[in-house]
């Protein structure tokens, strides 16, 4: 009985440092979402402003981390990281004590960039999967905003 015992213990143990060793490993594909742009750089950059701007988000702030990178020195491929505001959205959790905790992920990001293939990806956060670890009125904010932010992403990658 008690050597049947040790084993099932040492089972669960085995298990638990499994599943957190996969869950480790496959959270960066879960949390970060990445496709290829059926357009070259500059167009993707194009695109995406006018489809942003014509659902009505605003665009505060764009990073130009090729300049940035270039004004240390550094040459690297095209990559701009775009801050997306959506007033309304945003005001629904900055409204909430308890909600405001997630404002430090806001506002939503977006990044166009080249790899060295060649080819111009888009890049974004499971704002869906996050929102929904959280909760509430921010699971149904990011829910929103994750819904907005996949068609302002399919004008640039078709799908």
């Amino acid at each position: 009985m008690r050597k049947e015992f040790l084993f099932g213990i040492a089972g669960l143990i085995i298990g638990i440092v499994l599943t957190g060793f996969f869950a480790y490993k496959s959270a960066p594909g879960m949390m970060l979402k990445e496709s290829e742009s059926r357009y070259d750089f500059d167009r993707s950059v194009e695109v995406f402003t006018q489809t942003a701007t014509d659902m009505g988000w605003s665009i505060p702030t764009v990073h130009d981390m090729r300049e940035t990178m270039d004004n240390f020195g550094y040459d690297v491929l095209n990559a701009k990281v775009f801050e997306l505001c959506h007033p309304d959205h945003a005001y629904r959790i900055l409204e909430l004590d308890d909600e405001r905790i997630v404002s430090s992920m806001m506002p939503c990001r977006v990044s166009i960039y080249e790899k060295t293939d060649g080819k111009t990806y888009v890049s974004w956060m499971n704002t869906s999967m996050m929102g929904n670890m959280m909760g509430g009125v921010v699971a149904d904010v990011m829910g929103i905003a994750s819904r907005e932010s996949e068609a302002m992403i399919s004008s640039v990658t078709g799908r």
